[in-house]
């Protein structure tokens, strides 16, 4: 099932996801100031800020310790707040509005799935409904663990080179999968400057349906 009005950026840790959802708000505003049609932006991200997704941020931190696949259902358990409750997903696009989330059940296929076996993490997925469209930023993993490290002077329990090398892969195989699915996907090169991946981001928000543009 797709989930209309609905778009995700993807991609490796350090590769700028969370980037350039800050940056695409902030160009939403302006455009919007000139197209008063276009529809309310709620942008959003996984982990959430839950109490679900608060304690899955203290496991990524190495603050606690939990077994891989109970990470994996923490992360399902989050979605599943993050889509139904109250303010969620499913509302926001259903009332009309545009919704991006920096990452969402890509992240759990690689990254859980590297972790503790695609069969669980599939199953534990199965039942959340694909974005309409999904932005895959490609991205050396070099090159994005330097970014991290530059900027927080630290990493988290999946910020290790080799792991992120084999991330890297996870997503490119996958990204046909969804393809096939019916999701929309645009790759994106993270190799260049920030303000040229939210254009082009921008430029394929436009085409959907709900922009009507």
């Amino acid at each position: 099932m797709i989930l209309a009005n609905f778009a995700v950026i993807e991609g490796c840790d350090g590769s700028g996801t969370t980037t350039q959802l800050k940056l695409l708000e902030k160009y939403y505003k302006t455009q919007k100031n000139t197209n008063k049609k276009l529809p309310v932006f709620f942008p959003t991200y996984e982990p959430t800020r839950g109490h679900i997704g608060l304690l899955i941020r203290r496991i990524l931190q190495g603050e606690i310790p939990a077994e891989k696949d109970t990470i994996a259902r923490l992360f399902a358990a989050d979605r599943g707040e993050h889509l139904h409750a109250p303010g969620g997903i499913i509302e926001h696009c259903r009332q009309g509005e545009l919704v991006v989330s920096d990452r969402y059940t890509p992240s759990s296929v690689v990254y859980q799935g590297l972790e503790c076996g695609k069969e669980l993490t599939l199953a534990l997925n199965s039942a959340f409904p694909h974005p309409e469209l999904l932005f895959y930023i490609d991205l050396d993993p070099a090159v994005a663990l330097a970014r991290i490290e530059k900027r927080t002077g630290k990493r988290e329990i999946y910020e290790v080179i080799e792991f992120q090398a084999r991330v890297r892969f996870a997503y490119l195989d996958i990204l046909p999968l969804y393809e096939q699915s019916g999701v929309r996907v645009i790759r994106l090169d993270g190799e260049r400057q920030a303000a040229e991946l939210t254009g082009e981001i921008w430029s394929a928000l436009c085409k959907m349906p709900i922009m009507g543009m």
